[in-house]
């Protein structure tokens, strides 16, 4: 599939610059490009380690022959800076408030039309799980997924906090760090689209694609995943200061 040639000039613009960028530092291994769709829009769905994986998440999807358009909320589209890079590159404004936000991206997803593909971090912030696994997600992906009936793919992804550590200031872009990406087949809610949206429907659709997530996540770090997802709502004083980013040997 060849790389996406957004209308977009800001697009364009900004992926000329990003991607080299992001080459020099990366040694990328990209893999599970099969799984990802070809007609039709889709919901991308990955771990969310560090401020830098936001980039490598994109880019994965970019070179696949993907226009990424991401989930921001609608007071930053008002923003001098930020809002005219979202707006120029057509990323999708979400209001407040879950049911809103569904709706918001039913809208988008009819309008992107054939191909769109929307990239969402499912935990909506940092993992703040000490050993850097994905954590308890909030469910607005749930009530998106139910709504637009889009598949959801499930995108595991680990290296990028080898460049910029969890909560880091200074990147450490030299010399080039590995870098994997994996997209996963897509989540099977088909049972689930005709419940009602609950608590126990939502946490189900969730349950499903971070269990997917974590899976991939496992295969590329070749380790055990902890028997429970860390909650930050059980933890209200867990500390920033206490998070790292594990040691891990890499060729």
């Amino acid at each position: 599939m060849p790389i996406a040639r957004p209308e977009s000039r800001l697009y364009r613009l900004i992926a000329r610059i990003v991607r080299p960028t992001m080459f020099s530092m990366c040694r990328y291994e990209w893999s599970g490009s099969e799984n990802l769709p070809t007609e039709g829009g889709f919901i991308a769905a990955a771990n969310h380690v560090t401020e830098l994986d936001a980039l490598t998440f994109v880019h994965y999807l970019f070179d696949q022959g993907f226009e990424p358009r991401v989930l921001a909320k609608r007071s930053l589209f008002s923003a001098p800076v930020v809002g005219t890079a979202l707006r120029g590159t057509n990323m999708i404004p979400v209001d407040r408030g879950s049911a809103a936000a569904a709706r918001s991206l039913q809208r988008a997803g009819e309008e992107l039309g054939d191909g769109a593909c929307v990239a969402i971090f499912p935990e909506g912030t940092l993992t703040r799980d000490p050993d850097c696994w994905p954590m308890e997600p909030k469910t607005g992906l749930a009530r998106i997924a139910l709504t637009t009936r889009l598949p959801v793919v499930p995108i595991a992804q680990w290296g990028a906090a080898d460049i910029l550590p969890r909560y880091g200031k200074l990147p450490r872009p030299f010399p080039r760090k590995r870098v994997q990406v994996v997209a996963g087949p897509a989540v099977d809610l088909s049972d689930l689209y005709d419940r009602p949206q609950d608590a126990a429907t939502l946490r189900e659709v969730m349950n499903r694609v971070m269990d997917a997530i974590t899976a991939l996540l496992a295969e590329l770090r070749d380790e055990q995943p902890p028997a429970h997802r860390f909650d930050l709502r059980k933890h209200p004083d867990y500390e920033v200061k206490k998070m790292h980013y594990p040691p891990v040997e890499r060729p």
